[in-house]
């Protein structure tokens, strides 16, 4: 096993003691091989020469390059030593003939000129010469994994990239690609392959391990094709950063990941990129609820990067928040920062805070969102998603709050359980409270599950795909809308900043993920097989769910923004007289049954409508 590195002072004395043979080979080439030239002034002038080599070398640094990985860098760097080796030696040859001292070191001008170029050629040559004796011996003596690179043009800088890594593991078979000017080509001396010409049986025979897609520019969509193909050939696959995130016009192999299923979904992420958020945000009072929350917590994070003046994070769950605080500590955020443990329906803690700190603008992340659960506890879902945001709605008027920006779901949207009611109520409250002021802005953004976030549905296939499965399911043809914390996060930021008052909006999420279909191809990236390593469970529909969610409800429409991709919902506005009348039921909740509680609810919305639930009676 060869070591990951040589000293460098190794290096130092190696390529000086080229230059010293370099320097000797000047001189037999200036004699016509003869030593005719009185040996006995070079045993003065080889110390000479030593010495200006080593100042040549330590002024340019070229000793400090590892050699396995010589490129042209590396190249021009030993010629810059020589050349200041060259010259040092050109200076002491004048003054020893200018001046008539040292007379030993009266080196003839042809041998330094001569000497120039035999040492770069000694230089750069055993450089090159280790290089390859390096990787021949790491052939011969370490695993390495059989890879291809799919994509010849950017994939050869992808090949540098990793022959470059200090813990160089690849064997790269060739590339592949689909271009007429690259196929049956050769690229780095390896040849590149038409993508018709890789098949299965050409992986097994080749033993390749790793596809790696080097396509930086390629859409999502066309990265879930490319990727689908080689998963189910049985190769790991794995994909260079997007070319937005390159640093310096490069990556590292630090930064070649294998192939995240948000890659797979079919959709095209949305971006936002709006400058006014700066001025938006920058100087104000910025008051988050549900802080810690996967939701919360994202916000928290791009909201402190715009600089706000003060930044109050309430959340109750104590460890979370603490996270998030080391979490702010550790990024040296600007600002000043307030975490406080509490509920949201402590209304006197809540009154205190708003005196206290005057927020001019409210993201109100806090709810319980687990469907089931909510479903089975329609108390506490009630007590926190509708009592609890009117708490905070109703403190952010009466402290004349400029923006209250709410999370919604696209649960709320023609509801079938307690959890997406909710929602909706807290959407109904909000929509009257904008018609009863004129100086806060209650806006509401809906959107679909989030990928990654607490206790969705790829975090959980993860964790039954490492205890061996099976992955559970809980209908064929179930259907969702996905999208990442950071777009949930960049919808909310952006409608707190278009808003002006009572709209609800929401995102075009591209279109639903069959779910069953996405327990498949997480197995796939798994290494696993399916079905014959992991299998996937139907377990039916639990309480409330539905098979496919919506974006509106049956009498809503749409209505476009400036944003193409970010849509306002039309709705209807609700008889606020009767919206009162109806909340002011939830009084005494704690003594109420869940009957009772969701007989409240379906009042107040009359499209709700229980699905595989104990409370479609109620629906009768």
């Amino acid at each position: 096993m060869i070591s990951n590195s040589s000293p460098r002072w190794l290096v130092l004395l190696i390529d000086t003691f080229l230059v010293l043979n370099a320097f000797f080979i000047s001189y037999l080439i200036r004699f016509n091989f003869s030593f005719s030239f009185g040996t006995h002034h070079i045993a003065w002038q080889i110390p000479m020469v030593a010495l200006v080599a080593l100042l040549g070398f330590l002024i340019t640094g070229s000793y400090k390059g590892i050699v396995r990985h010589t490129g042209f860098k590396d190249a021009m760097n030993v010629t810059f030593a020589s050349l200041i080796i060259t010259l040092v030696l050109f200076i002491l040859v004048y003054v020893s003939r200018r001046f008539n001292v040292f007379e030993n070191l009266n080196i003839p001008i042809s041998v330094v000129g001569m000497n120039f170029f035999v040492s770069i050629f000694f230089l750069i040559s055993s450089r090159i010469i280790y290089k390859g004796f390096y990787y021949h011996i790491m052939h011969h003596f370490e695993t390495l994994k059989k890879v291809m690179i799919y994509g010849a043009h950017s994939g050869a800088s992808t090949y540098d990239v990793l022959t470059n890594d200090a813990n160089f593991t690849y064997d790269i078979f060739g590339f592949i690609d689909d271009r007429k000017e690259f196929i049956s080509k050769k690229v780095h001396r390896k040849n590149v392959y038409s993508s018709d010409k890789i098949s299965k049986e050409f992986i097994d025979e080749n033993k390749i391990e790793e596809i790696i897609i080097s396509k930086p520019e390629a859409s999502p969509i066309e990265l879930m094709d490319i990727a689908n193909r080689f998963i189910a050939m049985g190769v790991k696959v794995k994909t260079v950063p997007h070319i937005d995130k390159w640093t310096a016009g490069g990556f590292s192999s630090a930064e070649i990941k294998e192939i995240n299923i948000e890659d797979l979904l079919n959709r095209v992420p949305i971006n936002i990129n709006n400058p006014v958020l700066e001025k938006e945000i920058k100087d104000k009072t910025v008051l988050i609820t549900g802080a810690a929350g996967s939701i919360g917590s994202e916000i928290a994070n791009q909201v402190a990067q715009y600089k706000p003046n003060k930044f109050i994070l309430i959340d109750q769950a104590e460890s979370a928040l603490y996270d998030l605080q080391q979490d702010f500590i550790r990024k040296k955020y600007e600002g000043d920062f307030c975490f406080i443990v509490g509920d949201i329906t402590d209304i006197d803690k809540m009154s205190e805070y708003f005196r206290r700190y005057k927020p001019d603008i409210v993201y109100h992340a806090a709810a319980y969102k687990h469907v089931p659960l909510m479903e089975a506890n329609p108390y506490e879902a009630v007590k926190i998603n509708v009592l609890g945001s009117k708490n905070i709605m109703d403190l952010s008027k009466k402290n004349k709050v400029q923006k209250f920006v709410m999370v919604s779901t696209d649960k709320a949207v023609n509801p079938t359980n307690v959890m997406g009611a909710t929602k909706r109520a807290a959407e109904i409250i909000a929509t009257c409270l904008q018609q009863q002021t004129a100086t806060t802005k209650f806006i509401i953004t809906r959107f679909g599950n989030v990928l990654g976030s607490n206790g969705s549905v790829i975090p959980l296939f993860k964790k039954q795909i490492k205890a061996g499965g099976p992955l559970t399911v809980t209908h064929k043809d179930i259907r969702r809308f996905f999208m990442t914390i950071p777009e949930a996060c960049q919808l909310v930021m952006e409608a707190g900043c278009m808003g002006k008052g009572g709209e609800i909006f929401v995102f075009d999420m591209g279109e639903p993920v069959k779910i069953f279909d996405l327990a498949k191809k997480m197995i796939q990236l798994s290494g696993k097989k399916y079905p014959e390593e992991i299998d996937i469970k139907i377990t039916g529909l639990r309480p409330g769910e539905k098979l496919y969610e919506e974006i509106l409800g049956d009498n809503e429409s749409n209505l476009p923004t400036h944003n193409e991709k970010i849509k306002i919902a039309n709705i209807a506005l609700p008889d606020c007289v009767e919206v009162s009348e109806i909340i002011s039921k939830f009084d005494n909740i704690s003594k109420k049954s869940p009957d009772e509680i969701v007989q409240i609810l379906k009042a107040l919305i009359v499209e709700y409508k229980s699905n595989n639930s104990e409370f479609e009676k109620l629906d009768n």
